[in-house]
């Protein structure tokens, strides 16, 4: 018997009533919490309201701990003794909070696209036009399609559910294979990109060019599944066909500085694919609306100004620091060196000409000590670390931040067609894959390519999407079809400890970077996915059981 609790999982459309009190964009509702379905759905307004959570509440359980735990933890773009450390060290518990918090988070937006999909189709008034009906059908299948894509990674076989008022009641239901699941997740996707509009409605909001973009990385991460060495080539034409679709639309750009894509103020940039969208004071309505990540990541609380800064001892690997080439501008959006001055963001330290009193001045990051021999020993975490309230027109607390939490940058579309382009050659020159990929490299500030391998591709997009959440997806696109480079990738990761020395304590501009005491982990078949949650196994004993292939409709 399996009793996954999606009564549990399911926030349905009380959740919008507990959203009150925004006042961002379409996160901006009146309280609903008394609404019953039957009454609701009779306005586009209302409509578009019922797929709203899906941008932000429901992923909550995820990105507050799990995304840098998993994403980056197991990917080896974060270090970090105390924090997440099971996933650091690849030994991932069944009882870890981020692993129970992920998997309840990704069936609570499985279960809140369920409630929108059959809401619409069985609540939505005649009035409300058909391509309304169709927007709000195609997020939903979007972001159902999104969270399996991650469920699937991440615990491997999984249960597809689609209508979650049979589940309560059906003690048949069994996990499904990742063959079936890739199926599911392409069929939602591909329906998203059909039905939402070239423009969005509102902005943040997806588009039929979101679609496209999020299924050339599904095409491309499916092209290894169940294959033997060498990925499908219809896949990988699928998954080049879909980028260039969103290249030639010109519907993304990339930002010109990559450091901006991390302000508050460049929420909804260009470069926006698709991504969560945050409330700075949602713990005061309603835990789970704001964006956590600096209270666990910024090293001091000097930097909040709030009594959270968390990060003292959360940092990068040595791994990912050797994958930065010279003047990689990546680096400082990324990860904080001694002798950094980030201008945009106000630090409170001690006076040094007033015992007792405080001054405010840019950000510098400091050493360990100010002996002749100055040092640090983390690269702390910047990327979406935004500083304190007037840093942010008023719009930090504790424990909350606005900054958008990305699912997916243009960026990315442009190394995925790269890849595709390449597919299971050995190298490739080809002028489309070789302006995609450089143009990523160019903006990061480093030497174009004339020819790209696939561990020049890898290597991008580590430094890229550090600390993103997607190093760890990275990995296991690549188990897909070459699990011992997978493996032998993972083994060699240096996650120990280091120094890193500046040239000037101020506006350093070189570094030189030593490993103190490294550390390598392995993984092994058997412990390579994350282990479903041990609550999780208690109540449903059919997640013991072989998968078996979905029955499509």
């Amino acid at each position: 018997m399996l009793k996954i609790n999606l009564k549990k999982y399911t926030v349905g459309l009380m959740l919008l009533g507990l959203l009150t009190g925004c006042s961002e964009e379409f996160l901006d509702r009146p309280p609903l919490d008394r609404i019953t379905d039957v009454q609701y759905y009779k306005t586009t307004d209302q409509v578009l309201m019922a797929t709203a959570p899906l941008y932000s509440g429901v992923w909550f359980g995820y990105n507050d701990k799990a995304a840098v735990g998993i994403g980056d933890g197991r990917g080896g773009t974060f270090f970090s003794p105390s924090y997440e450390m099971e996933h650091v060290r690849l030994a991932s518990s069944p009882t870890q909070e981020s692993v129970n918090g992920a998997w309840q988070s990704f069936f609570n937006i499985v279960g809140q696209s369920n409630a929108v999909i059959n809401n619409v189709n069985k609540f939505a008034d005649p009035a409300v036009p058909e391509n309304i009906k169709l927007h709000a059908i195609g997020e939903a299948r979007f972001f159902r399609g999104l969270a399996y894509s991650y469920l699937v990674q991440t615990f491997g076989p999984v249960p597809l559910l689609e209508d979650n008022t049979k589940v309560l009641t059906d003690t048949s239901i069994a996990r499904n294979t990742v063959e079936s699941v890739w199926d599911f997740i392409i069929r939602d996707i591909r329906y998203a990109s059909k039905v939402l509009p070239a423009s969005p409605v509102q902005k943040s909001r997806l588009t039929k060019y979101s679609a496209q973009a999020m299924l050339s990385r599904m095409f491309l991460t499916r092209a290894g599944v169940g294959s033997n060495g060498t990925r499908r080539q219809s896949d990988l034409d699928s998954a080049a066909y879909y980028a260039k679709s969103v290249i030639d639309a010109n519907s993304f750009n990339m930002l010109p500085n990559y450091e901006d894509l991390y302000l508050t103020k460049n929420n909804g940039n260009e470069e926006t694919v698709a991504a969560l969208q945050w409330v700075y004071n949602g713990g005061s309505t309603y835990w789970g609306a704001q964006n956590t990540q600096q209270a666990y990541m910024a090293y001091s609380s000097s930097i909040t100004g709030f009594g959270d800064g968390w990060g003292g001892d959360h940092g990068a690997t040595m791994d990912i620091l050797k994958s930065y080439e010279e003047g990689d501008k990546r680096r400082k959006a990324t990860y904080m060196f001694p002798g950094d001055v980030y201008s945009y963001i106000t630090e409170e330290v001690n006076d040094p000409n007033k015992p007792g009193a405080k001054i405010k001045r840019p950000l510098q990051v400091t050493t360990d000590n100010n002996g002749a021999d100055a040092f640090k020993t983390r690269a702390n975490i910047k990327k979406y670390v935004v500083g304190r309230p007037e840093d942010n027109d008023g719009k930090v607390v504790q424990m909350g931040t606005e900054i958008q939490t990305y699912l997916m940058r243009y960026s990315e579309v442009l190394l995925i067609y790269a890849e595709a382009i390449l597919g299971n050659n050995a190298s490739t020159a080809d002028a489309g894959a070789l302006n995609a990929f450089n143009a990523v490299r160019v903006r990061a500030g480093v030497p174009a390519k004339t020819e790209i391998t696939w561990e020049d591709i890898y290597r991008e997009r580590r430094v890229e999407l550090a600390m993103e959440g997607q190093s760890w997806y990275d990995i296991v696109r690549l188990h897909y079809y070459n699990p011992t480079l997978a493996l032998d990738k993972l083994s060699k990761q240096d996650r120990g400890t280091y120094r890193i020395t500046p040239n000037a304590k101020v506006n350093a501009t070189s570094w030189t970077i030593e490993s103190v005491t490294p550390q390598f982990y392995s993984v092994n078949e058997s412990s390579f996915f994350v282990p479903y949650p041990a609550a999780e196994l208690s109540r449903a004993p059919n997640l013991r059981k072989e998968p078996v292939p979905y029955q499509f409709q």
